[in-house]
């Protein structure tokens, strides 16, 4: 037999969702940002002191392909050595 989980349970005549839940989707707009992602690309948000270091997304690409790189041929250089 289960505990009760000490939450108060609904009556059976509660509506299904709040009233303060319910969107008006005819005031929906698409999503802005939407045309800009590529497929298979993700979407990140930098916090306002990194975004002032780079003045474009491809500056922030290149920077996170350069730390790749760097990442990349250090555990190589492990590996080589018998080092994990």
């Amino acid at each position: 037999m289960p505990k009760d989980c000490g939450c108060k349970k609904q009556p059976s005549d509660a509506p299904e969702m709040l009233p303060e839940y319910r969107l008006d989707y005819s005031k929906a707009r698409p999503n802005r940002f939407a045309e800009r992602i590529r497929p298979g690309g993700r979407l990140v948000v930098l916090d306002p002191d990194v975004a002032k270091a780079f003045a474009t997304p491809e500056s922030v690409n290149a920077a996170l392909r350069t730390l790749i790189g760097t990442k990349k041929a250090q555990s190589k250089g492990r590996r080589s050595n018998g080092k994990a």
